[in-house]
C-alpha cells in the first residue's frame, strides 16, 4: 500500500496540483506523504525541508536535470533548505527555460500557421506547449504534439543549458537531506544512468515503469541500492492530481524519513 507519493509536480513548473488542491488529491489517493518535486525549481509556498498542508505531510524537494557524459538525467533532492547557490541555478535555468519557451513557441507557429494561447514564463515546460498545441486549430492531440513536433528529434524541439551532473550533484547535497536518481529506465542508457548512483543517496525504484524497449528489471535498480548503500524511494511522477499511482509503503518510508531533519 502506497503512503509516500515522493515524485509530484504542481503548477509551479509542468503539473496541475497546487498545494490547495493538495489535501483532496491525497486523501483520495490514500497518501499520508507528497514531495512536492517541481523541475528545476523550489515550490514558494513551502519554506521548510518537510512542513504539514491540510494534514498532508509534505517534504520540499526539486527536480534537477543534469548532464552527463552519456545523457542528461533528472536528480531528486529531498529535504531541502534552500541555498543560494542553489536558488542561482534555479534561477538561471528559468531564465533558459523562458528564452526556450519562447523560441520553441515561434517555431510551433511558423511550422503549422497557428497562434498558440501560451507564453514564455518561468516554470513553462514541453507539456503546457503541447496542451496549448492540442487546443489550437491545429490537428494534434497532446501526444502526436509531442512526437511529431516538440519531442527530442522533432523539428521544433529546441535544447536546454542544463547544469553538469558533477554541480547539480554537489548544490543539491548542500541543500538536501537526500540526493537521488529519478526512474532509471526511462533514459536511452539505464545502465549508465545506474551507474551514476555511486554518487548519490538514493534510486527511485518504485514509479510507473513505461519504456518497452529495455529490460526493467528492478533487481538491477535493487542491485545497486546495495552495492551503494543507496535508499530506494518512489512517486507517481505525476503532473495531474492523480497521487498514489506509484510510490513508498510505510516500511520503505519509515527508512527515507529517518534522514530527513524536521519530520
Amino acid at each position: 500500500m502506497v503512503v509516500a507519493d515522493l515524485h509530484a509536480h504542481t503548477t509551479v513548473s509542468d503539473g496541475t496540483l497546487t498545494l490547495e488542491t493538495l489535501p483532496a488529491a491525497a486523501d483520495r489517493a490514500g497518501v499520508d506523504v507528497v514531495a512536492l518535486t517541481d523541475h528545476d525549481r523550489l515550490h514558494p509556498g513551502l519554506d521548510e525541508p518537510v512542513s504539514t498542508v491540510g494534514g498532508v505531510t509534505v517534504v520540499r524537494g526539486i527536480e534537477l536535470r543534469v548532464e552527463t557524459a552519456a545523457e542528461r538525467v533528472d536528480l531528486l533532492g529531498y529535504g531541502v533548505t534552500e541555498t543560494d547557490a542553489l536558488s542561482e541555478e534555479c534561477d538561471r535555468l528559468q531564465r533558459d527555460r523562458v528564452d526556450r519557451g519562447r523560441r520553441i513557441i515561434e517555431a510551433v507557429e511558423a511550422e503549422l500557421g497557428v497562434d498558440l494561447d501560451v507564453e514564455p514564463r518561468e516554470g513553462l515546460g514541453r507539456p503546457h506547449i503541447a496542451r496549448a498545441i492540442a487546443d489550437s486549430d491545429a490537428p494534434y492531440d497532446v501526444d502526436r504534439a509531442f512526437d511529431e513536433l516538440i519531442g527530442d528529434d522533432g523539428p521544433c524541439f529546441v535544447p536546454r543549458d542544463v547544469t553538469p551532473f558533477d554541480r547539480g550533484v554537489d548544490l543539491l547535497r548542500e541543500a538536501c537531506d537526500l540526493v537521488g536518481l529519478a526512474h532509471p529506465f526511462r533514459y536511452d542508457d539505464p545502465d549508465a544512468a545506474i551507474e551514476r548512483c555511486a554518487d548519490l543517496d538514493a534510486v527511485e525504484r518504485f514509479y510507473p515503469y513505461d519504456r518497452h524497449d529495455v529490460d526493467e528489471d528492478p533487481g538491477r535498480i535493487e542491485a545497486a541500492a546495495v552495492e551503494h548503500d543507496l535508499l530506494l524511494t518512489g512517486g507517481s511522477d505525476a503532473h495531474d492530481e492523480r497521487l498514489g499511482v506509484a510510490g513508498l509503503d510505510r516500511e520503505h518510508w519509515h527508512r527515507v524519513r529517518d534522514r530527513l531533519s524536521g519530520v
